[in-house]
């Protein structure tokens, strides 16, 4: 049984059809969110066959939103219709459920429920997942190779790392790497060797032979030498002995 006395159930009822009187003239005042207009109105064009899908994009999104406003509408107005069905036949405040009794304080944030907290169909998350992520998922989908160590090609993730150095939409402050300061190392994994596994392979070269040993002093071996991993002593006795 209900716990409300009749100036309460009366005041939830009062807000219930001032809610639905509401909807129903907002629908009314824009024609359902202009949807009772074809988009042909909304374009000025007699059809949108012969046109690029961007030519009409704005009219495209803006009719996608009013079809999910009036979804929206439509769901709460069943929902009054419900409640207000519930008022007539007793049943209103008791939790379809449980048969619980709902508190009073629900019903009066929420005066469409049917549900108690508890079982408010409301809080439970969807798990339902877009199909298309079977096939995106890893990153770069089917095509990246990242976790096959036996796998060391050109995969989906080098192809994308090509295209992005050319720019993209994102800025520093969406990178994944949160140590980024500019544009120049944002792109993922920006310090990946390029073309080799160690450092030293990218400036150690030999002749055809495999006998006389150079050294190439490009970036990479600054680098290697500013980190403390090459020793300039060495370099000079090795080139020396494979003379």
């Amino acid at each position: 049984m209900t716990t409300m006395n009749g100036s309460q159930l009366q005041l939830l009822r009062d807000r219930l059809l001032n809610d639905q009187h509401d909807i129903e003239r907002r629908l009314a005042e824009n024609e359902h969110y202009g949807l009772a207009s074809s988009l042909r109105d909304d374009t000025g064009e007699l059809s949108p066959i012969d046109n690029h899908p961007g030519d009409t994009a704005t009219e495209l999104y803006e009719r996608e939103k009013d079809i999910a406003l009036l979804e929206q509408e439509d769901l709460q107005l069943s929902r009054i219709d419900a409640a207000l069905e519930a008022m007539n036949n007793g049943t209103y405040g008791i939790c379809k459920a449980c048969g619980e009794a709902i508190p009073f304080e629900r019903l009066e944030a929420v005066p469409d429920t049917l549900y108690c907290i508890e079982h408010s169909p409301r809080q439970q998350i969807s798990r339902d997942r877009p199909a298309e992520e079977s096939l995106l998922n890893p990153p770069f989908g089917r095509s990246s190779m990242d976790q096959q160590s036996s796998y060391n090609g050109f995969d989906g993730e080098d192809a994308w790392q090509i295209v992005e150095q050319w720019g993209n939409a994102d800025s520093p402050a969406l990178s994944e790497n949160r140590e980024v300061t500019d544009y120049n190392h944002m792109s993922i994994e920006y310090d990946e060797n390029d073309g080799f596994v160690e450092p030293i392979e990218s400036f150690v070269a030999t002749d055809i032979t495999g006998r006389h040993v150079s050294v190439i002093r490009n970036r990479e071996y600054n680098r290697y030498m500013q980190s403390g991993e090459g020793d300039h002593g060495l370099e000079y006795e090795e080139l020396y002995d494979n003379k």
